[in-house]
C-alpha cells in the first residue's frame, strides 16, 4: 500500500514539473513578456498590438499581420518578415540589421532612426513609408516602391545622406 502511494505521488510530482514547466506558446510568449528570440509567429495577426520594446532577434514573421503595430525601440535583428504586412505600423528606432522584408508591405510604416543595415527589402511597398534618420547602409532596395516615403536624412545604401 505504502508502494503504490509513494509511486502515485511520484507520478502526479512528474506531471506538475512537466505540465508547470511547459514552455509558452511562442504568441503568448511575445504578449505576455515581450521577448520571444528565434520565435516562430509566422502567419500570426499581430495587428495593433502593443510590442514596443520587444526582443524579436532572428524570429519567423513571414506572412504575419503586423499592420499598425507598434514595435517601436524593438529589437529585430536578422528577422524574417517576407511577405507580412507591416502597413501603418510604428517601427522608431527598431534595431532591424540583417533583417529580411521582400515583399513586406510596409506602406504607411514609420521607420524614423530605424537601423536598417544590410536589411533586405526586395520588392518591399514603401509607398509613404517615413525612413527619415534611418540607417539603410547595405540594404537592398531592388524593386521596392518608394513613391512619397521620406529619406531625409537618411543612410542610403551606397552610404550617402539624403539631403
Amino acid at each position: 500500500m505504502n508502494l503504490n502511494r509513494i509511486s502515485l505521488v511520484g507520478l502526479m510530482l512528474g506531471l506538475a514539473i512537466a505540465f508547470g514547466c511547459a514552455k509558452p506558446a511562442p504568441r503568448e510568449q511575445l504578449l505576455e513578456q515581450k521577448d520571444c528570440l528565434e520565435c516562430d509567429l509566422s502567419g500570426q495577426d499581430l495587428s495593433q498590438t502593443n510590442l514596443s520594446g520587444a526582443r524579436l532577434n532572428r524570429s519567423n514573421l513571414q506572412d504575419a499581420n503586423l499592420s499598425s503595430a507598434n514595435l517601436s525601440n524593438s529589437l529585430l535583428d536578422s528577422a524574417n518578415f517576407k511577405n507580412a504586412n507591416l502597413a501603418g505600423a510604428n517601427l522608431q528606432q527598431a534595431g532591424l540589421d540583417s533583417a529580411d522584408f521582400s515583399n513586406a508591405d510596409l506602406s504607411g510604416a514609420n521607420l524614423k532612426g530605424a537601423f536598417l543595415r544590410n536589411a533586405n527589402l526586395s520588392n518591399a511597398n514603401l509607398k509613404g513609408t517615413d525612413l527619415s534618420d534611418s540607417d539603410l547602409t547595405g540594404a537592398t532596395l531592388t524593386g521596392a516602391t518608394v513613391d512619397q516615403a521620406n529619406l531625409k536624412g537618411a543612410i542610403l545604401p551606397d552610404g550617402t545622406i539624403q539631403e
